[in-house]
């Protein structure tokens, strides 16, 4: 005679519960640690909400530069309490968050490193609270890629009107902390320098190669010295928009922008940049850039690859 067994039988002893709990209670205690020592890098990062509520970034056309170039060192730092933040020197210290004063085409040169110990990054804006309408290319890192502790970086502001300016860390809350200085921007030295004008609508497209004599001594544009073609003159008005293509038809590298300076390959103007030095053309290779003419003057189109513009890749880039 059979009898069937209905016994509920437990599989799991309340020691081995017990060791389950453990296991999940460190990995929260980890996961928790994890979380907090990296909470300044949390709320680095905005919601994009938040983003667009602080504001887009200025619209206008670019500044040229027709002044001189000031050069400023800045580094972030923390009081120990991290309740205080400020550039160079904490409040009530020599060099404390330096006042910067340029002219209308004034370039400043940031030279920017995080000697803190949370995460940092660098805007110009003209907005006097908050962390938006950062001026472009004035940004070394953002709110959402900040520069880490140790790290640096470089950035540039041309003054394209009379104000007051404001560097600020872009990172939400650190400006209202104490990481803001300003940016007295006075009237053109330049001599009745006039200002970039609006988008005309009018678009132009420009093809520039690179090419090399046989011996790599004579560098130039689309031609070399005596040829037709050679290193043309470009022409446009102030607001028109320019598209530049750059193909490097030689056996070296190269890299383009539009500059205030022949002799300087850092002085680029406008955005106009193609490659970089550092990160050059191939042969072979090509790039295109629009961006839009800035305020009237001569400038210079160049190789920006160091001594390929004394060697002759250079050509006039007039703004009527």
């Amino acid at each position: 005679m059979s009898h069937e067994n209905n016994q509920t039988i437990y599989r799991t002893t309340s020691a081995r519960t017990g060791k389950m709990m453990i296991i999940m209670l460190g990995i929260c205690i980890v996961g928790g640690v994890i979380f907090f020592s990296m909470w300044d890098y949390w709320i680095s990062s905005p919601a994009p909400v938040v983003a667009m509520m602080a504001g887009k970034a200025d619209d206008l056309a670019p500044a040229a530069q027709t002044g001189k170039t000031i050069t400023q060192d800045l580094s972030f730092i923390e009081s120990s309490d991290f309740r205080t933040l400020a550039f160079n020197a904490l409040p009530g210290e020599p060099d404390n968050n330096p006042t910067i004063n340029m002219n209308v085409g004034d370039k400043v040169v940031f030279n920017v490193v995080n000697d803190g110990k949370s995460f940092h990054a660098l805007g110009v804006t003209k907005d006097t609270e908050g962390f938006g309408g950062i001026v472009p290319g004035s940004e070394v890192g953002s709110a959402s890629k900040p520069l880490k502790p140790g790290e640096d970086g470089t950035a540039e502001f041309i003054a394209g009107e009379e104000g007051t300016y404001y560097y600020i860390c872009t990172v939400p809350g650190h400006r209202e902390q104490g990481m803001v200085g300003e940016i007295i921007v006075g009237p053109s030295q330049g001599g009745g320098s006039k200002a970039a004008a609006p988008p005309t609508g009018v678009s132009h497209d420009f093809t520039l190669d690179f090419v090399e004599s046989s011996d790599f001594r004579t560098l130039a544009f689309n031609a070399l010295p005596g040829e037709d073609g050679h290193n043309p003159e470009i022409k446009v008005n102030s607001g028109d928009e320019v598209t530049i293509t750059a193909n490097n038809l030689g056996k070296s590298f190269h890299a383009f922008g539009v500059v205030s300076n022949p002799e300087d390959f850092n002085s680029i103007v406008m955005n106009s940049a193609i490659a970089a030095a550092s990160n050059p053309l191939k042969p072979g290779e090509g790039g295109s850039v629009t961006f839009t003419a800035g305020a009237p003057g001569t400038y210079y189109y160049i190789c920006t690859v160091p001594g390929h513009a004394l060697q002759g890749m250079q050509g006039s880039f007039i703004v009527e």
